[in-house]
């Protein structure tokens, strides 16, 4: 057994705007100005949006971190660099070491897609981004790092479109109408590939959140009839969630939050911020590390807009998360059974729960490396809704 604590040569990731109307952020933390915590990070003053709160973080110790090695999905997919397609389309690509084509892929797999990146970069994956084509759409399920120029990869997936198998395009590309406008899951969807690694579980989050969606939506487009997500006409969350009448609605959500966005990451690598805390409707929900600032730019509007879409999802009191409440959910110890999986020299992913959360660190072990890339928090939250079981379609 090993306990771990969230590691300082991590860096928490993420951004905020609204407050440059105000002013100047002030790097205050939940003890006290100046104050140090033990986490190593200090929460500065949130940004509201709606029912969105988000909490920029700082480390304590004032560093940033220099550092641009890392490609990511988004980058490598638009450059052509990095190709992601269905398993059965690469047999006799994977060879022995002796040269000669091994038949290592039967056919297309719900639960598998075969990545090749041909840049001259590691490529970092997050769990929860989306890759859209092939015969259904795809999150990656965990954090990992893929070395430059390796050979074709056995990519673990799950299907966020439940009932098509039929092959729209035979590479995958991001989820992007625009550039500045690619997605990954919600919260609520990211748990369930995280936490319960389960695809029953990732559908039935996925139903939850198109219903949600629906529900959001229906005042300004009268799309919402009361009959759950058949009314966005897909069972794809990302053409759910970017479908006019949502994205709009995700929009409004994150309008505070991305508001001058240029000048809100200037300000943000001033202050040397490196991550977020996520609450919304006053729970404190999720965290997100990155090890620089410069990875928080490039994450930032998907992450934002992940969070914006969980804002959509109706119920429940709306309370007030507080920086102690946010300071708290950073410092909450982790003291458990240590799960780590990897690559020998590339990465360690390890999970620790405790304290009711969920600690993911995802560390790079690639030469000139040894640090923590990305870091995630996950306050453990009940399943996803109950609709009726499915299967994985053939």
């Amino acid at each position: 057994m090993r306990v771990r604590g969230i590691r300082l040569g991590a860096g928490v990731a993420v951004v905020m705007a609204l407050a440059l109307a105000a002013g100047r952020w002030e790097p205050v933390a939940a003890g006290g100005p100046g104050n140090g915590t033990g986490s190593g990070y200090r929460v500065l003053k949130p940004i509201e949006s709606g029912d969105l709160t988000l909490f920029p973080v700082v480390r304590d110790d004032g560093k940033a971190p220099p550092g641009d090695q890392f490609l990511t999905l988004d980058e490598g997919l638009k450059s052509g660099e990095v190709e992601v397609t269905e398993a059965g389309n690469v047999r006799g690509l994977v060879r022995s070491r002796g040269g000669a084509p091994v038949q290592r892929y039967q056919g297309d797999q719900v639960n598998t897609l075969v990545l090749v990146n041909n840049s001259k970069r590691p490529l970092l994956l997050l769990a929860g981004e989306i890759v859209t084509g092939g015969k259904q759409d795809r999150i990656i399920a965990k954090d990992r790092i893929v070395p430059a120029g390796a050979e074709p990869i056995d990519l673990s997936v799950f299907c966020i479109e439940h009932g098509r198998w039929t092959e729209s395009s035979d590479k995958f590309g991001t989820s992007a109408k625009a550039a500045n406008q690619s997605i990954m899951v919600q919260p609520t969807v990211r748990q369930q590939a995280m936490v319960a690694k389960d695809q029953q579980q990732v559908w039935n989050s996925v139903s939850g959140a198109i219903g949600g969606m629906a529900k959001a939506a229906a005042p300004a487009s009268g799309v919402y009839g009361g009959t759950g997500n058949t009314n966005l006409n897909t069972t794809s969350y990302a053409k759910a969630v970017q479908s006019q009448s949502v994205a709009a609605k995700v929009d409004e959500e994150a309008a505070g939050v991305v508001k001058s966005r240029e000048q809100a990451l200037d300000t943000l690598r001033q202050e040397h911020a490196v991550g977020v805390v996520v609450a919304v409707r006053g729970e404190v929900i999720w965290a997100d590390i990155f090890f620089d600032p410069g990875l928080l730019a490039r994450y930032w509007i998907k992450l934002v807009r992940s969070y914006a879409a969980e804002g959509l999802e109706s119920g429940g009191a709306h309370g007030s998360a507080s920086m102690a409440d946010a300071q708290r959910f950073l410092d909450t110890p982790t003291q458990g059974t240590e799960d780590s999986q990897g690559e020998v020299g590339v990465y360690r992913c390890m999970e620790v729960k405790s304290g009711g959360t969920d600690l993911f660190t995802l560390e790079a072990l690639l030469p000139g490396t040894g640090y923590d890339v990305h870091i995630s928090r996950v306050k453990l939250r009940g399943q996803s809704p109950s609709v009726p079981q499915m299967r994985p379609v053939f």
